[in-house]
């Protein structure tokens, strides 16, 4: 697979007066998995049918290993859009096996490809089933094996884990892991944060057609961190509540959540913690993506 370097830089969208995408700019970089977010309406869809050259901006580029992309690059691309678009009469092998003709694979290396595909999905059973007999889930990962059967370089994701149960996206969340450790550039959107939180490299959250935060998951992570630990230990954590430059925000018995002022004041309750029993567990406590997600968009 040779993998490519995704950039949009400037993409602007408006219909009449009322602006989709404004300045929209980010990577999404080959190897890892880029999740998308943000509430409806806020400009996901609208900006992976811009990469796909679906819609045309009206402003920015998107570039491809630091040129524009062309037509020719987006046949690398692989696509799942959020409304299934598969057939439902043809049967599910037929239907991938076609889609990789269309890419120009012949008969037998399509056929293999696509068996392959659909087994690791965990379709091998529902190869000969009609698209229409299957779950929305099973419809789902079959849309998913129609995206990647072509062994894109860029793959677009948009809402891959709706309609999934739990260990479906399992299993899809490893098939995108193994693509993305073969090189591939991963963006998938989803409602799903804590899917997305447990998935994704990198992150990025629109809304209102703009980008409010971009980065690594750790780095966002570590950048809206606030000054908060958690202590366990054997004794009564009460004596917290009286140490200056501390606010408790929950405690019970020995185990306590808590601010701090500054990063000395928790070295200084670590060390009377310490002095008063045994500590099990001491540790700053990072905020998750939907904590994230409500401080960026307000």
């Amino acid at each position: 697979m040779t993998s490519g370097q995704l950039q949009l830089d400037g993409i602007t969208k408006s219909y009449g007066s009322r602006t989709v995408l404004d300045g929209i700019r980010f990577d999404v970089t080959p190897g890892r998995l880029t999740g998308f977010v943000g509430g409806n309406g806020a400009g996901k869809t609208t900006t992976m049918r811009i990469i796909l050259g679906v819609l045309a901006a009206d402003s920015g580029t998107v570039t491809l290993n630091g040129a524009p992309a062309t037509s020719a690059d987006r046949q690398r691309f692989g696509y799942m859009p959020e409304e299934r678009g598969l057939y439902p009469k043809m049967k599910v092998l037929e239907q991938v096996v076609y889609l990789a003709r269309l890419h120009g694979f012949s008969r037998a290396d399509a056929t293999t490809r696509a068996t392959a595909l659909l087994e690791e999905l965990g379709l091998g059973e529902r190869l000969e089933d009609k698209i229409e007999s299957l779950s929305l889930g099973n419809q789902q990962r079959a849309q998913i094996a129609a995206a990647l059967v072509h062994d894109p370089q860029v793959l677009i994701l948009d809402e891959p884990f709706s309609g999934l149960d739990p260990l479906a996206v399992d299993v899809v969340a490893s098939v995108l892991q193994s693509r993305a450790a073969e090189g591939a550039a991963i963006l998938f959107s989803s409602h799903q944060l804590d899917v997305v939180e447990r998935l994704c490299d990198d992150l990025i959250i629109i809304a209102d057609g703009t980008i409010r935060a971009s980065g690594s998951r750790d780095a966002l992570r570590a950048q809206h961190s606030t000054l908060r630990y958690q202590l366990e230990s054997d004794g009564d954590a009460g004596w917290l509540r009286s140490q200056s430059g501390v606010t408790v925000i929950d405690f019970e018995g020995g185990s306590a959540l808590f601010d701090v002022d500054e990063p000395t004041d928790a070295q200084r309750v670590l060390r009377e913690a310490v002095q008063r029993g045994a500590v099990t567990s001491f540790a700053p406590q990072h905020p998750s993506l939907a904590q994230i997600f409500k401080e960026v968009i307000r």
